[in-house]
């Protein structure tokens, strides 16, 4: 049977329901809860058979770290063995929020959260809901997003249930995650902040904050200390064709929907409110939203490749977005979904 949904008020949720979820927590259950970025899978972040078994749930590669989610900034002290300057500011400034910092492990954490690595993932996320959870559980709790490793993230109850709904113990719906696009990852462990995941927190902010951001070099061995990035993600079942390239991409997507069809597929389109109308009649169309607001997109992204997926189709066609504020995000979701590996 699938898990009970328990369905709660976004910004004052239900005492009766908290302490629900968070007794599930306590005895080494998986409970879904949402977060403002996506709907996250947790579990007590120091109990290592609990996390185990979340791993097994997902199917994510036991080398995969988890992100630790804590209720207040003090919360991370427990869990890092240093937290430096950078970020110090980087808490005061964006916590709660999308951003998840990269710190040196404390032994407290088991291996299995820190996916065998020496440094373990922390963020406090801007949910009232999730926020409420972590405090009623009095533990860190180790969240993923809350599907089927490999496949696009959950911004809904119901897309988890999809994916997970008989293979975990309760589910809180408070409705649409509304960022819609996961945290951004920085590793400060080391002299110099590294960009290590684009989210939900753009780099530009980073960067107005504490100055310069590093980024990775392509296939760094640094990009291990991220969870999400090394791995299959974010892909539907169906093929992903990324057409990247503007001001012509609206003509590019129709051609790509076209040969497609010469290929004898069933064609989907995800495009930007401008590049709608270029796309040939037959295609079944979701848009994304305008090309000037990246949120908008961010926010559909996930839920429309779901949507797609299931109206049975065989190819999606998205248009590429410019890579600032969170298009950078959307830019590296999409690329991984059409790579179909990341």
């Amino acid at each position: 049977m699938p898990a009970p949904l328990v369905r709660v008020d976004p910004t004052q949720p239900e005492a009766a329901a908290i302490g629900e979820a968070a007794a599930v927590l306590s005895s080494g259950g998986l409970v879904a809860f949402p977060t403002e970025t996506v709907y996250g899978l947790g579990a007590d972040a120091l109990d290592a058979r609990a996390v185990a078994r979340l791993f097994e749930v997902k199917g994510r590669p036991a080398d995969n770290p988890i992100i630790v989610h804590v209720a207040s900034p003090t919360d991370v002290d427990a869990l890092a063995t240093h937290v430096g300057a950078t970020a110090r500011v980087l808490i005061d400034r964006f916590w709660p929020g999308p951003l998840t910092l990269v710190l040196p492990a404390a032994p407290v954490v088991p291996e299995v959260t820190r996916g065998g690595l020496p440094t373990v993932a922390v963020r406090m996320p801007a949910h009232a809901v999730a926020l409420a959870l972590i405090a009623a559980a009095r533990r860190p709790v180790a969240a993923p997003s809350a599907n089927r490793s490999g496949r696009p993230s959950p911004t809904t109850a119901q897309h988890v249930l999809a994916d997970l709904g008989e293979r975990i113990d309760l589910v809180l719906d408070a409705g649409p995650a509304p960022v819609g696009v996961e945290s951004t990852v920085v590793d400060v462990s080391g002299t110099t902040p590294v960009l290590l995941r684009p989210g939900g927190l753009p780099l530009e902010a980073l960067q107005a904050a504490v100055g310069a951001v590093a980024l990775p070099a392509p296939g760094a061995a640094a990009t291990a200390r991220s969870p999400g990035t090394r791995y299959r993600h974010y892909a539907p079942r169906a093929r992903v064709v990324l057409v990247e390239g503007r001001p012509d991409a609206g003509e590019r997507v129709a051609a790509a929907v076209r040969r497609l069809w010469d290929e004898g597929l069933r064609v989907g389109a995800m495009v930007t409110s401008e590049g709608a109308a270029g796309v040939p009649a037959g295609a079944v169309v979701r848009v994304m939203g305008p090309r000037a607001a990246p949120e908008v997109i961010a926010a559909n992204l996930f839920a429309q490749l779901r949507e797609l997926d299931e109206a049975g189709l065989d190819a999606i066609v998205v248009e590429g977005v410019a890579e600032r504020g969170l298009g950078r995000a959307v830019m590296d979701r999409l690329r991984r979904a059409a790579a179909g590996a990341g």
